[in-house]
């Protein structure tokens, strides 16, 4: 089997995961880091002649395990318009482009075992997650938006999909301004109100990343 159908194997089997799952898990969100978790474990095989010929096949299996995870923890997202992510899985397309989003998941921790076994943790990125509901975003060149822009004030909860300004673009919500955003322009809120969230001036563009305060 190549390498490119093995990867559509995955992804149809991490859509098929989606679409079954019940929505229900409580998904691992960090939303300052704008990541969704989730750990997999891959038991070594006893069989393997050794721990160092089990160690590739077994890491794989973590991964997968991950993956699923992933798949089964999605479904319960949040999103600004009201509702989870479940319900917008009914789209194919969307699905697929989710189910894509996992299979591309990034390793942020991975733990070899002495007997060959591996625990691994994957993040997909919740920007993905917003680009595969809504597809690219298009910037207009050439391109003078502040790349950072704090928002002060908001009473909103963290969900996906908000319109910030009129702009829908990447957002990550924080309690504390990191230091590298330190020196970013800053905007207040004025309302929200569905999956809107208003701003008293207009700052920034959809190549900007805006720092919500959540306090």
């Amino acid at each position: 089997m190549t390498g490119v159908a093995r990867t559509m194997v995955r992804v149809r089997s991490i859509a098929a995961a989606l679409l079954l799952s019940s929505g229900s898990a409580a998904a691992d969100v960090d939303w300052a880091k704008g990541q969704i978790t989730a750990e997999g474990l891959g038991v070594a095989d006893r069989h393997a002649p050794s721990p160092a010929a089990a160690r590739e096949p077994a890491r794989r299996r973590a991964e997968e395990a991950a993956k699923q995870q992933l798949a089964a923890q999605l479904p319960a997202l949040p999103l600004a318009s009201g509702g989870t992510l479940k319900a917008k899985l009914v789209d194919k397309q969307i699905a697929a482009r989710i189910a894509r989003a996992v299979d591309a998941a990034i390793t942020v921790a991975a733990t070899p075992h002495t007997d060959g076994s591996w625990n691994v943790t994957l993040a997909v990125p919740i920007e993905a997650v917003r680009l595969a509901l809504v597809g690219p975003r298009t910037v207009a060149k050439p391109d003078g938006d502040p790349p950072i822009v704090i928002v002060e004030g908001s009473k909103a909860k963290p969900a996906i999909g908000y319109a910030i300004g009129g702009i829908a673009a990447a957002a990550l919500w924080v309690k504390d301004v990191p230091a590298w955003a330190k020196d970013a322009p800053r905007v207040k809120a004025t309302a929200a109100s569905g999956a809107a969230i208003e701003l008293a001036s207009k700052r920034g563009g959809a190549s900007t990343l805006y720092l919500v305060l959540a306090k």
